[in-house]
């Protein structure tokens, strides 16, 4: 019989909405010998049944939640089958090759993600109620995808606070980590599932990378935190005149290079430059451009650091903005959940006025639709993507 969790009063009601994380201050009772990772039973202070979850003490986060179904029973099956219906309505959706599987909390399985390039997986598996599972996990995955092989990128620090330690390496037979994918449009890329960061792709950019095409074609192009230069690939691909992309990493500027050349994108170059230093001196050059992207890292992972995030992000889409054409675009987002639509709307709005600029919205878009935006979990919706012009 599973060991029971009762709620306070008044503290499951973001749960029944479909939170699936229970905090430690939120408990009230205890029923039953439990050890960190084991599967609990969910109740409100009514006594009524809220989910099946898994536990862990250490964890300021009590309770992930796997089902609402008092019936269902967390074994192998289980796993399987969300999994494959994850993989399932992607599929609908047109993805094929290079895609997010398992998206956490959005397909049911908190702090599990699951990435596919080509015929390779990579998992990442944040927390220890999650880490139980993963022979389970790996087996799903072999059934249900044949890959040539799967890798784990668990060198995370978020898994210390779960009692976990980071580590990366083969769940299966060793294949090389460093390839060549396609994404649409035939742009390719080098990866490397090892070294990258995150599991080695951002995916979740990969249809904004296709919105951009209108606002870059023929004009001349800076693209800012370019990584490995999948904007900058884009826009050369749209028929830029010219594409500059700018990052702060060595590698990243020496993977972004080869990537260009693997396509053939001569009129698309990269330096190493630290972007904020790189917009004030471009100002003070009076260097113009005539599209701008801004797609920095999250500059907060956490709630106590969002005025700090702000500024930056005010500071950077400033500097870009002094640097357009009239008439040119801004593409800017942001990555951290912790910065709301509102948060970043404002936030824009107030370095257009400091710029002394008048800007009129494009499009609004989120992350990649393998990256699922469920209501009731704010986490999962992070990604805010922005296309301004100056008007």
């Amino acid at each position: 019989m599973s060991s029971i969790i009762k709620l306070q009063r008044g503290k499951g009601y973001r749960v029944e909405g479909g939170h699936p994380w229970i905090y430690n201050n939120e408990v009230e009772l205890v029923e039953g010998d439990i050890t960190d990772g084991d599967i609990v039973e969910v109740y409100n202070f009514k006594n009524q049944f809220i989910g099946k979850g898994y536990y862990n003490g250490k964890s300021q986060i009590l309770i992930r939640l796997l089902t609402r179904d008092i019936s269902e029973v967390i074994n192998e099956t289980f796993f399987y089958t969300k999994i494959a219906e994850a993989k399932q309505w992607r599929e609908k959706l047109g993805f094929k090759n290079n895609y997010r599987v398992v998206f956490g909390e959005a397909d049911g399985l908190p702090s599990l993600v699951i990435d596919k390039f080509n015929e390779v997986l990579v998992v990442q598996i944040l927390t220890l109620g999650m880490e139980r599972w993963k022979p389970e996990i790996i087996r799903s995955l072999q059934k249900l995808f044949s890959p040539t092989g799967i890798y784990e990128r668990n060198d995370v620090p978020v898994r210390l606070l779960e009692g976990l330690q980071e580590q990366k390496g083969f769940l299966t037979t060793p294949f090389e980590t460093k390839f060549i994918i396609e994404e649409p449009e035939g742009v390719k890329f080098w990866i490397d599932i090892e070294k990258g960061q995150k599991t080695g792709f951002f995916l979740d950019q990969k249809e904004n990378r296709l919105c951009i095409k209108p606002y870059v074609e023929n004009r001349l192009v800076l693209d800012c935190f370019c990584y490995t230069g999948s904007f900058s690939l884009y826009a050369a691909k749209f028929k830029a005149k010219h594409v500059l992309g700018l990052d702060i990493s060595e590698d990243a500027i020496a993977q972004a290079t080869a990537n260009a050349q693997l396509n053939g994108f001569h009129h698309c170059t990269f330096e190493v430059q630290n972007t904020f230093d790189a917009l004030t001196n471009y100002h003070r050059q009076q260097r113009k451009f005539d599209t701008i992207i801004l797609d920095p890292p999250a500059f907060t992972k956490s709630r106590s650091t969002i005025e700090n995030a702000l500024k930056g992000y005010k500071e950077i889409n400033l500097k870009a903005l002094k640097l357009l054409n009239k008439g040119g675009y801004l593409i800017t987002c942001t990555c951290s959940h912790f910065v709301t639509e509102e948060h970043f709307v404002n936030v824009l709005y107030e370095a257009a006025i400091d710029a002394q600029v008048q800007i009129r919205q494009l499009e609004y878009r989120i992350q990649s639709h393998d990256h699922p935006y469920i209501w009731g979990i704010d986490e999962t919706l992070y990604l805010k993507f922005y296309v301004l012009q100056i008007v």
